[in-house]
């Protein structure tokens, strides 16, 4: 027998139990559908649901959010279940939330679903401009949270007596508010330089007429696992929602030659927060800076058309619903044939696909690539030797069609886009001079 039990480190999952309130007024997601949602980010934060209390109100009570009723009713259940945390749905304000832990007692933790989808992103932010996107997005979040926890130092200097009249300096919660503006105005500015950095490098790829895709999404969608089943490549997958935030790109080169980039970016949610969006807008400005969205869903959730609906409002949102897009269905393995096939017919133009097992990514790279040539025009170019990286242009962001090297360089007819026709202009030549000869070769009509 061993003389010390070994022990786990692991932290121990917390206890939470979740409130909801129906208001009646989102027609898009039932209160059930959400209350699910709000249990699997639970879980990926590292909790154990116990209890789910839910509440029809016409509106907020102010003061605690639900009834007086429900309130006791939450006390009860927090001491009989050995709950940890509670966490509301819909955001709480920061006077609802100081009520209800008074009320509720240390060391149980009150919070709301902003609240944890920031914890959740603080968990999983990799990147330098993740991190910082995460931390403004948590003080933004804070700030009016930051509540008189050194009031016994206020009292000291609003008591009066000997001395009072020369005044303590900031009282310790102004200087908190002062150090989190601060810390905000910071990392503001560190943010504007990486965005600047950002814009620098997606302007160099849209001058160079490479054809941009971005994957946007619900969370959970497949995004990930789509671009490693499009590119090969080997991007962190989980069946966890948000599993990753920092934004992906790599390049796959399409069967008729042209190079495109995909770009994986964060999933969405529905009461996505604010001050997500506006702390990540860096971030999703490569789905603004896209030539091509491909809208990911899970063909397989029950709530698949609310999850599409709830993305096209973020992509609305952040002004990016003038856009061409392709609705892509994944998960269409986990759906029965009759399903499916309803799937379809509710939405003729997407592209079913399975990206875990392969299926329907063929089609999907044609679709895509179809979207690619939309706006080309056929040129014939002869552009010289001495032009190394034009003609590599040429093979990477045209579709080639014929070409033929010449004593005077390539000479090919081309598919380009607007932004090519333009870099190629002065090297175009006209029409018809690659002609056939009479044994089928190819070469350089002169003049």
């Amino acid at each position: 027998m061993a003389r010390f039990e070994p022990r786990s480190t692991a932290p121990a999952r917390e206890r939470a139990i979740l409130v909801g309130v129906d208001f009646g007024r989102n027609n898009d997601w039932t209160l059930e559908e959400s209350m699910a949602e709000l249990g699997r980010l639970a879980e990926t934060d590292g909790a154990d649901v116990v209890f789910t209390l839910t509440q029809r109100l016409d509106a907020p009570v102010p003061r605690t959010f639900i009834g007086k009723g429900k309130v006791e009713e939450l006390v009860s259940h927090v001491y009989n279940l050995g709950a940890d945390v509670v966490i509301f749905d819909d955001e709480l304000t920061p006077s609802q939330q100081s009520n209800l832990e008074k009320i509720v007692g240390e060391p149980v933790k009150i919070i709301d679903r902003t609240a944890l989808i920031l914890d959740i992103f603080g968990m999983h932010a990799t990147t330098r401009e993740g991190r910082l996107q995460v931390q403004l997005a948590q003080l933004q979040y804070v700030l009016p949270r930051l509540r008189g926890m050194w009031s016994h130092l206020v009292g000291e200097q609003t008591r009066g007596g000997i001395g009072s009249r020369f005044g303590q300096g900031e009282s310790q919660l102004e200087v908190d508010r002062r150090l989190v503006r601060e810390r905000i105005s910071t990392l503001r500015e560190e943010l504007a330089r990486l965005e600047t950095r950002r814009k620098v490098q997606s302007k160099a790829r849209r001058d160079s007429g490479v054809y941009r895709v971005a994957l946007a999404g619900y969370t959970n969608a497949g995004k990930s696992t789509l671009l490693n089943a499009l590119t090969g490549s080997e991007v962190y997958v989980r069946d966890e929602l948000f599993a990753t935030l920092d934004p992906t790109t790599r390049s796959i080169e399409l069967e008729e030659g042209r190079k495109v980039t995909l770009t994986d970016t964060v999933g969405f949610i529905q009461k996505l927060p604010t001050t997500l969006i506006e702390a990540f807008k860096s971030t999703l400005a490569e789905v603004c800076a896209a030539d091509l969205i491909l809208l990911v869903a899970d063909a397989s959730d029950p709530g698949v058309e609310r999850q599409i609906h709830a993305v096209r409002s973020v992509l609305d949102e952040i002004g990016a619903n003038q856009i061409p897009s392709v609705l892509v269905l994944n998960k269409c393995d986990l759906l029965t044939n009759e399903a499916l096939t309803d799937l379809e017919a509710r939405h003729p133009d997407a592209i079913t696909i399975s990206a875990r097992e392969g299926t329907g990514i063929a089609g999907l790279l044609y679709r895509v690539a179809r979207e690619a040539s939309r706006g080309d025009a056929t040129v014939t170019v002869l552009v010289p030797f001495s032009k190394g990286i034009l003609m590599k242009m040429v093979h990477e962001r045209c579709q080639v069609i014929r070409e033929l090297y010449t004593d005077g360089g390539l000479l090919a007819t081309v598919g380009a886009s607007e932004r090519m026709r333009s870099t190629l202009a002065p090297y175009i030549v006209p029409d018809g001079l690659l002609v056939e000869d009479n044994q089928g070769s190819s070469h350089h009509a002169r003049e």
